[in-house]
């Protein structure tokens, strides 16, 4: 895809993930959260970071006193604000005060638009709307700030009302706004009304456009990219597209499309490689776990699952990838399933042993121990950490970190004070040493964790760093009723690296055992490899 005459060559980046993020479900930041996220950003090279309104609330009021003392090398922080009240003055207005107190050099300002909002929503005239606007972007732009504004519902504004929606805008230009960001707040507006709409405001302005998308109708992506063909040229959004309702744009996305595909650069150059482990490392900050689907920075972006798929990919990569992986710091893998074949079981063992191919007997025998699995329930696709330790058992590559003498779970009826709890006691053996510990938790398996990872962290403290993100339980045949046979998938990750385990059996405890140990062997062993081989 080419993009229009009317696209300038950068294209400025504005994430908005500390404000229009935060107002995800289920999503808290603290303010060292804010902090860590602001430096992701900037390692990254964005060229703006929305912050919040200082006046908002305390938390956001101590960010702003704590980011002051960072050094940021590209990014620029941004405070964000709304008009001055309706019959109020400028000087008088505690909210664009408490934005002068922020002291970023930059501010966004967001007003109404839509003639139906300032009616019934401000319960203003049009006439005063106006003169909210015009008042607050000439009150900061003398104050010294640089002031982007940010026409809230833009899209349905001029759907009803054209001509009040462009006034709006000349308002905020005659008032200093160095930008104008065409708000789609509603997510409603398809992809080529938002091109054809940010043509005419690029023409009639003659100042920097940009583009702010809703994921409402799941066109916020292509909505903003339409936009830079349209002239855009600053796009705003959150990293990973989390945000109010159904979200915000999505910048990874984006920002990968504008680079790879459109030759629009919109991060210092080389900086596209990061994408991925920042994503990843934002994800995390966040606590949520990251769509395998996400374009580009998901687990399964360049994954492959099907024989055909993966022969032709150990050939030609580009037979099925569109771009190389490692172009957005990712990589490519292969899962493994009953259709996968034994050429993609090679290529996995190829990483312990280069010289291995179809013919080698060790080959001949993991595929055996593979399929053979299979046919008891097991499951390698997405259960990467227990294909690799078969792997290395097969190999003779593998030694136990620790031996079970054995386990017991007692499970406890309601509490009291309710819910339930189940407690567990282990012992284990690490060389000649011996450990017995208990856990508590709510419920068999997590009073399990609770009780192995203090065993653990005597000999291996690594395990404290250990976080289980997923738990799933998938009965195999249910029509033996309660004896049914169970698999188990534990998704693990250390902050870095995320890696899924599986077990089998008809005890559910059991099975969840299996891969819990899986779960904290891959990782001992992992980090084993770092040690020893630092630079492969």
């Amino acid at each position: 895809m080419n993009p229009s005459a009317e696209v300038l060559k950068t294209v400025h980046i504005f994430d908005s993930t500390l404000r229009d993020g935060a107002q995800g479900e289920g999503i808290s930041f603290s303010v060292q959260d804010k902090l860590h996220i602001v430096k992701a950003l900037d390692e990254l090279g964005v060229a703006f970071i929305e912050a919040g309104n200082p006046g908002s609330n305390p938390k956001d009021l101590e960010f702003f006193e704590e980011v002051k003392k960072m050094q940021l090398k590209t990014a620029r922080l941004v405070a964000f604000g709304a008009t001055r009240r309706k019959d109020l003055a400028v000087t008088e207005d505690v909210n664009l005060a408490s934005l002068l107190s922020a002291g970023t050099e930059w501010v966004c300002i967001f007003g109404k638009t839509w003639d139906f909002q300032v009616k019934e929503i401000l319960r203003a005239s049009l006439d005063e709307n106006l003169s909210m606007i015009r008042d607050t972007m000439r009150y900061l732009t003398e104050q010294g700030r640089a002031v982007l504004y940010d026409a809230e519902h833009f899209f349905d504004g001029y759907r009803a009302n054209p001509e009040y929606a462009m006034k709006t805008l000349a308002a905020a230009r005659e008032g200093g706004a160095l930008a104008l960001v065409l708000c789609d707040t509603n997510g409603g507006t398809l992809p080529d009304e938002v091109q054809s709409v940010t043509k005419r405001v690029v023409q009639e302005f003659g100042v920097p456009v940009g583009i702010h998308c809703h994921n409402d109708t799941g066109m916020a992506v292509a909505s903003s990219i339409m936009s830079v063909t349209g002239g855009a040229t600053q796009v705003q959004g959150t990293l990973l597209g989390f945000g109010e309702r159904t979200g915000n744009a999505n910048l990874s996305t984006i920002m990968a499309n504008l680079t790879l595909k459109m030759g629009i650069p919109c991060l210092p150059e080389g900086r596209i490689a990061d994408l991925t482990p920042i994503c990843r490392r934002l994800a995390e900050i966040a606590n949520i776990t990251l769509e395998n689907g996400m374009p580009y920075v998901g687990y399964n972006a360049f994954a492959h699952k099907a024989g055909m798929h993966i022969d032709a990919v150990t050939k030609n990569t580009t037979a099925y990838e569109h771009v190389p992986p490692a172009s957005v710091g990712n990589e490519r893998t292969f899962l493994m399933s009953e259709v996968a074949g034994r050429s993609m079981i090679i290529e996995k063992i190829k990483k312990f042993d280069a010289d291995i191919n179809k013919d080698s007997p060790i080959a001949a025998t993991i595929v055996s121990r593979v399929k053979e699995l299979e046919h008891q329930g097991y499951q390698f696709e997405g259960a990467e950490g227990t294909f690799e330790l078969l792997v290395r058992k097969s190999m003779g590559k593998y030694k136990p970190f620790f031996d079970l003498h054995y386990y017991k779970v007692i499970g406890e009826q309601p509490r009291a004070e309710g819910g339930y709890t189940s407690f567990a006691q282990i012992k284990i053996g690490v060389e000649d040493e011996m450990a017995i510990m208990a856990g508590e938790g709510d419920g068999p398996v997590h009073a399990l964790d609770c009780a192995l990872r203090k065993a653990l962290e005597r000999f291996y403290p690594a395990v404290k760093h250990i976080r289980l993100t997923d738990f799933k339980v998938r009965v195999l045949d249910s029509r033996s009723a309660t004896a049914a046979k169970v698999r188990v998938l534990i998704e693990s990750t250390d902050g870095e690296e995320v890696w899924t385990t599986v077990g089998v059996s008809t005890d559910l405890i059991e099975a969840s055992w299996i891969a819990l140990v899986d779960s904290f062997e891959f990782k001992l062993i992992s980090d084993l490899e770092k040690r020893l081989h630092p630079y492969a």
